[in-house]
């Protein structure tokens, strides 16, 4: 992630970054390499610190053995908290109330509102989704989407920029939702599974009527 030209063990953490966790075979065929080299960065990575390993038992047979991320491995990736902290917010929280903390993530909100309505301009549903997903990804959120129906996508952010801010304050969850509403147009916005909640990703339905 430091280094500009992508390699092997980059990739590998991107999966695991991805898919939460994966194992010596499913690694092997997404990278189109050996088990053997697979095993190699493996074993670099984990001596790093940066991934752990775990044996889930099988049905059948021996048990499997799945790689994920540490602690150490999840740091590595973008956290733009993009001006706030937790410890600011929480003094913010002590001095004006709740109702401050409020206001502050509404505004937040309406500012981000109006950056986004700035880059649709006159798009298609299709259109709004992948510029969605594009500014999404400048900031930081590892996003990606993908059509349901003729109606309906799925979004997923693999990575949260905020996440210890929006650990604490899940009104940064929720004001995420109604921006998405506001600047896709949709009242048929429904977020699935959120990190702050113990899921891997945050994950998004949108329908477009």
């Amino acid at each position: 992630m430091i280094k500009t030209k992508t390699n092997t063990r980059d990739r590998i953490l991107e999966l695991l970054k991805k898919e939460a966790s994966l194992s010596v075979v499913a690694l092997t065929e997404r990278l189109a390499i050996t088990h053997m080299a697979v095993r190699k960065h493996l074993a670099i990575l984990e001596n790093d610190g940066l991934i752990t390993s775990t044996e889930i038992k099988q049905p059948m047979g021996r048990p499997l053995q799945v790689y994920s991320l540490t602690e150490k491995g999840e740091h590595i990736f973008p956290k733009n908290y993009e001006g706030i902290t937790v410890e600011f917010l929480r003094d913010i929280q002590e001095i004006h109330g709740e109702e401050s903390i409020q206001l502050l993530f509404e505004k937040r909100e309406n500012r981000l509102t109006q950056e986004y309505k700035n880059r649709m301009n006159e798009k298609t549903a299709s259109e709004k989704i992948e510029e969605i997903v594009k500014i999404q990804n400048e900031k930081g959120y590892m996003a990606s989407a993908s059509k349901l129906d003729d109606s309906t996508f799925e979004l997923i952010e693999y990575n949260c920029p905020i996440y210890s801010v929006a650990q604490e304050f899940k009104t940064a969850c929720r004001c995420e939702t109604e921006m998405f509403k506001n600047v896709l147009e949709t009242e048929h916005v429904r977020r699935v599974s959120c990190k702050t909640e113990g899921d891997h990703h945050c994950k998004f339905k949108l329908k477009f009527e």
